[in-house]
């Protein structure tokens, strides 16, 4: 019998320090008011006593990224694929056939085709310098 007693008593602490000292329950505040602030602002007072100011600091600018969401350099995981086997073909481009390079399958016909390539420029380059040369037929 004496522990019910106990256990009621202590579920009635809870309800009796809920109370004012003059014996009525406080009173809610009738406005809350939410306020971000950014860089050197101030939280502002309530403009009444029912009024509840929440102030939170969230950075720098309403309008810039935070540091901790912008990117530094980007690393093997932020690149994209297309540029990761652009990177691979660039890699492996000295082995492969047409390369002119002594390493790899084939690589003799990438000179040949350089040495070609150039034959062709100088042979533009002469018609271009004859045909810019005034009277050069009689």
């Amino acid at each position: 019998m004496s522990r019910l007693l106990m256990l009621v008593l202590l579920a009635a602490v809870p309800a009796a320090a809920q109370d004012a000292p003059d014996g009525e329950p406080d009173a809610l505040p009738q406005r809350v008011r939410s306020v971000l602030l950014y860089g050197e602002d101030t939280c502002p007072k309530p403009t009444s006593p029912d009024e509840v100011v929440v102030c939170a600091k969230v950075g720098e600018s309403p309008f810039r990224i935070p540091k901790s969401l912008r990117k530094s350099e980007p690393g093997p995981g932020g690149t994209s694929w297309v540029r990761r086997a652009e990177l691979v073909d660039e890699v492996n481009r000295a082995t492969l056939p047409g390369a002119c390079n002594p390493i790899g399958s084939f690589g003799q016909s990438g000179c040949t085709l350089q040495m070609i390539q150039r034959w062709k420029a100088e042979q533009r380059e002469k018609k271009a310098e004859e045909a810019a040369i005034p009277g050069g037929e009689d």
